[in-house]
């Protein structure tokens, strides 16, 4: 059976997303192109930002997705990721806050796509 292995965010300018990303990861594209750039986030396994044609999809609904990164350690290690990005300048959708899963914050990008940062299950 197939295994998904790209996840793709519409963004407005590709490579401005991709220094956004750069920096908030901490991690260097794998391809670039004007308008398609990927990161590979495990072997095999592939973040797209696309600037091309997102205008064209017929959508059904709206897309309501979020990136997460799932840290280990303890709810302090939420409350640092926070603070680190937060000096970096990126926009808090919600602050740091315990949920059912533990402790999580939300942060979006220069598009408004959803970042979660929440403990490893």
């Amino acid at each position: 059976m197939p295994t998904p292995n790209m996840f793709i965010l519409y963004v407005a300018d590709a490579a401005a997303s991709a220094r956004f990303y750069s920096d908030l990861f901490d991690m260097a594209p794998k391809f670039e192109s004007p308008r398609f750039i990927t990161f590979e986030l495990s072997a095999g396994v592939d973040l797209a930002l696309w600037s091309g044609h997102a205008d064209q999809l017929d959508h059904a609904g709206a897309r309501t997705a979020e990136v997460c990164l799932n840290l280990p350690g303890d709810p302090a290690a939420i409350d640092r990721q926070f603070e680190q990005w937060l000096a970096r300048g990126v926009k808090v959708v919600q602050e740091p806050h315990d949920a059912v899963f533990g402790r999580t914050f939300v942060v979006e990008d220069p598009d408004g796509n959803l970042i979660r940062v929440a403990p490893i299950d």
